[in-house]
């Protein structure tokens, strides 16, 4: 970890603090620590004013961008989670997050993925507190968008915009959920050939600029493809066999009134993916997605369907920081102290997860790609409990060794 804290020993301080909570994520500081000496050295490193979140990432935000150029496609995926402290009363800096009464913060990342769902690392990160009494003003449409909560989806277009002008054979892809579908981040998009595509999912029935609306206009349309998929538990749904069918149409969006500005219309194309037969008792299951890019096949709407389900990784790495790493168990007296070791724990839960995909994907790889010949031959020891081998042990080995220490049980 090449990190530059403007200072030789913050530097070396903050290799051993990734090292020290890599090592236990699941437990809180002073037990990853080791000790009251230690722990108090975490404290003093956090609290340092050279210190941030943003200086913690960035060499992990450059590495990310080097393992983009050596794929030529890459989807960048945002989305919004709260962090609840409300029972932390001590930390100061937190905000209400959808109640007065309930306290915390947002973390707003970008993740970069391939479409096999491999995730290379973070690309950036948005992260706010409101102010107490605010909440209720970010409907308000008479506000400009930039006072507003949402520009961070804008905002966070015009980020991966920026770095598609740099990665000249790594075409980009922004891709959010409903909270996205904001016709100002269509607007962004109107830039020249090396822009970044953008994959949004829609949530309302927009006006066209033929007099239709855009649910009017995919009723009219003939079925283009189908497919069929497992989709996941969670949040009180059953996983289940989904079967789909895919609608789309090319179609000029009409530009909605702001009172800042005019906006010019948009062509977009519209993709449709309906459940007709859902199980009896069950939701069907349906997106809109609106897209800049064509999509005139059935190859290329399945293609984008495929891109946005690839969104359910950030929903994973969301998952690792809450639930493996506990960030949300945090007991650390202010923001300014809090922000830097979350930084520390996203960098961890990037590894997590792509090791995870790592071995699913490549389960033969020899494990030194990614682990130090040191890291893999301690692990071996310690599970196999007999010398390690010459030759590295798979990746799918090391991982299942390693998830064997935090109650793995290979079944």
């Amino acid at each position: 970890m090449d990190i530059d804290l403007g200072d030789a020993r913050l530097n070396r301080r903050a290799r051993r603090v990734l090292g020290q909570l890599g090592d236990k994520p699941t437990v809180s500081i002073p037990s990853a620590c080791g000790g009251w000496t230690e722990t108090r050295a975490v404290y003093r490193l956090f609290d340092h004013a050279k210190v941030t979140a943003e200086k913690v990432l960035a060499p992990h935000i450059g590495c990310t961008v080097e393992r983009l150029r050596e794929h030529p496609r890459v989807l960048c995926i945002q989305d919004t989670s709260e962090l609840d402290y409300t029972t932390k009363t001590d930390i100061q800096g937190t905000g209400p997050l959808n109640y007065e009464t309930r306290r915390g913060l947002y973390l707003h990342p970008t993740l970069a993925v391939t479409p096999d769902r491999l995730c290379l690392g973070v690309m950036a990160i948005h992260r706010w507190a409101r102010e107490p009494g605010s909440l209720g003003q970010g409907t308000d449409p008479s506000r400009p968008l930039e006072e507003m909560e949402s520009v961070r989806w804008v905002d966070g277009y015009q980020q991966v915009n920026e770095l598609a002008e740099s990665l000249t054979d790594t075409l980009l892809t922004y891709i959010a959920n409903r909270e996205g579908d904001i016709y100002d981040l269509f607007v962004e998009a109107l830039c020249p050939e090396t822009a970044a595509d953008w994959l949004v999912r829609g949530q309302y029935d927009r006006a066209l600029a033929d007099g239709k609306t855009l649910r009017q206009s995919l009723a009219e349309a003939l079925v283009l493809a189908e497919t069929t998929f497992d989709q996941p538990g969670g949040n009180g749904r059953k996983a289940r066999l989904v079967h789909q069918q895919l609608k789309t149409v090319r179609v000029t969006l009409k530009a909605p009134y702001r009172p800042d500005r005019v906006l010019p219309d948009v062509e977009v194309t519209a993709i449709l993916a309906t459940e007709p037969h859902p199980p009896a008792g069950e939701e069907p299951v349906e997106w809109l997605l609106l897209t800049n890019l064509p999509v005139d096949t059935p190859e290329q709407a399945l293609e984008k369907l495929q891109w946005y389900l690839c969104r359910w990784q950030i929903e994973i790495y969301f998952r690792i920081l809450k639930s493996g790493c506990r960030i949300e168990e945090l007991q650390l007296e202010k923001l300014e102290r809090l922000e830097p070791a979350l930084a520390f724990y996203m960098i961890i839960a990037w590894r997590v997860l792509f090791l995870t995909m790592l071995g699913r994907e490549c389960p033969e790889m020899p494990c030194d790609v990614v682990f130090d010949t040191a890291e893999w031959q301690a692990v071996y020891l310690v599970s196999e409990r007999k010398p390690p081998p010459d030759t590295p042990p798979s990746l799918d080995q090391m991982v299942r060794m390693v998830a064997g220490f935090g109650g793995f049980l290979n079944r």
